[in-house]
């Protein structure tokens, strides 16, 4: 089959907004808010604004700039500019987007899960140990829970298997716009609350006695999370990008967005529970145990329920369309494959392996590795703590040292960008960046 000629974004604000939705994701309305009630709320908040708009931001523009300069998906940009020899980095790019979209698909399904029973009223329930037996019960149960991941990996194909622009682009610009108006809507209801201004405490006021090395090293490790680097997402976005396009810019829009959305995600959430006392450090269990609880006391709480879960299916179908567009992408550079067919395969493919992990729930759950780790974790800990920090060191390696010079050429092209601010993004590609990278990879090892 032949290859198809590679479409570009028709704005800056479709690829600002796709992208947004790449990097916003689970990790703001999902995430964030747990990880920020366990490691001490602005004490992790912090720390992960200032990575987030240094480190962070140079290596999404470093990523972002790869993609664009290589005209290509991972595998083909890394051979482009660097040569054969580099392929097989590109390889582990691929195969960490995969990896990561087969279990992030399993909670996917759980938002269009939760959000259809929050259509219907039945998952609006006060006692929170029913509702811990109600999600154990969901996420062990095959039938249910196969069944709304392989519809979210369905909605995802679907998606992808249109071109770029009626496809990721369109869905993009209407999704990203609905989420935020939807957060903001749910973020007013909780802040009218009593007692709601315990969370904006929590969130905002700095306690140097909750502040520890654990907090930072999560921080670090959420901003490469939170902006989707490492794996190619936005390296093959990039390469969608017009020559001409103010890349920089672009890229500063797409951090300062994810941080917004992670502090609007903290204040869907925080300002709720501890307007009812409830406890901010439930860890992942927050959302789909916590929150119900809250609805279930609140006037017109299915409404609100409606449009919680809502947001959170959003977000999870805007950034997994980016990990899927990786392989989509792969298949249609690299095998010629039109694009419907790349979707369609990779979907099944997704829909095969995914399996394992979300299942790993229920009937695998007695299969563990390494010292107890399930299926889903050990997904989860080779993506998160191994290949993720392991292909930003890659891209920040090749950015800053290796390709420079065409780096050099796209970061400054249609910018007022001065001598100074591009030795020190260079600075950030090859001296803090990789050093930070590095101790997120080493930490997460031990």
């Amino acid at each position: 089959m032949s290859g198809e000629q590679r479409k570009t974004w028709t704005s800056r604000i479709g690829f600002v907004l796709a992208s947004a939705g790449a990097a916003v994701g689970l990790g703001a309305i999902w995430k964030f808010p747990y990880m920020a009630g366990t490691n001490g709320g602005s004490a992790f908040l912090f720390p992960y604004i200032l990575m987030t708009f240094t480190v962070g931001a140079a290596l999404l523009i470093a990523e972002v700039a790869l993609g664009r300069a290589g005209r290509g998906g991972i595998v083909t940009a890394y051979r482009n500019l660097a040569g054969r020899a580099w392929v097989p980095a590109g390889y582990l790019g691929v195969l960490t987007g995969f990896l990561v979209l087969c279990f992030y698909s399993a909670i996917g399904g759980w938002t269009l899960a939760y959000f259809a029973e929050a259509a219907t009223g039945s998952g609006l329930i006060t006692d929170q140990a029913e509702l811990g037996k109600h999600f154990g019960s969901f996420v062990s149960d095959p039938v249910q829970a196969l069944g709304f991941q392989w519809l979210f990996l369905l909605l995802n194909g679907l998606i992808v298997a249109l071109d770029v622009t009626k496809g990721i682009e369109r869905i993009s610009k209407f999704l990203m716009p609905l989420l935020f108006v939807m957060m903001l809507v749910l973020i007013v209801r909780g802040l009218m609350l009593p007692g709601a201004i315990g969370g904006l405490e929590f969130l905002f006021k700095f306690d140097p006695d909750a502040f520890t090395w654990s907090a930072l090293l999560q921080a670090m490790g959420f901003t490469f999370f939170s902006l989707c680097v490492g794996c190619g997402c936005m390296l093959t976005y990039g390469s969608y990008l017009d020559q001409n396009s103010n890349l920089v810019n672009g890229c500063l829009w797409i951090t300062f967005l994810a941080v917004i959305a992670s502090i609007l995600g903290g204040l869907m959430i925080m300002p709720s529970v501890f307007a009812f006392g409830l406890d901010p450090s439930a860890g992942p269990g927050l959302t789909f145990i916590t929150m119900p609880a809250v609805f279930a006391q609140l006037p017109f709480g299915q409404v609100f329920a409606v449009i919680f879960y809502l947001c959170i299916a959003v977000a999870a179908i805007t950034s997994s369309v980016s990990m899927i567009e990786i392989v989509v992408a792969f298949l249609v550079d690299e095998h010629k494959m039109k694009r419907a067919g790349a979707a369609m395969l990779s979907t099944l493919a997704l829909a095969v392996v995914g399996a394992l992990p979300c299942l790993s729930f229920g009937k695998l759950s007695d299969v563990t590795f390494f010292g107890g780790k399930t299926i889903f974790d050990l997904f989860d800990f080779f993506t998160s703590n191994i290949s993720l920090p392991v292909g930003g060191l890659i891209i920040l390696w090749l950015a800053g040292v290796r390709c420079w010079p065409q780096i050099r050429e796209n970061i400054t092209r249609n910018t007022s960008l001065s001598e100074g601010a591009v030795k020190f993004l260079r600075l950030m590609m090859i001296g803090f960046s990789p050093v930070l990278v590095l101790v997120v990879l080493v930490s997460g090892l031990v």
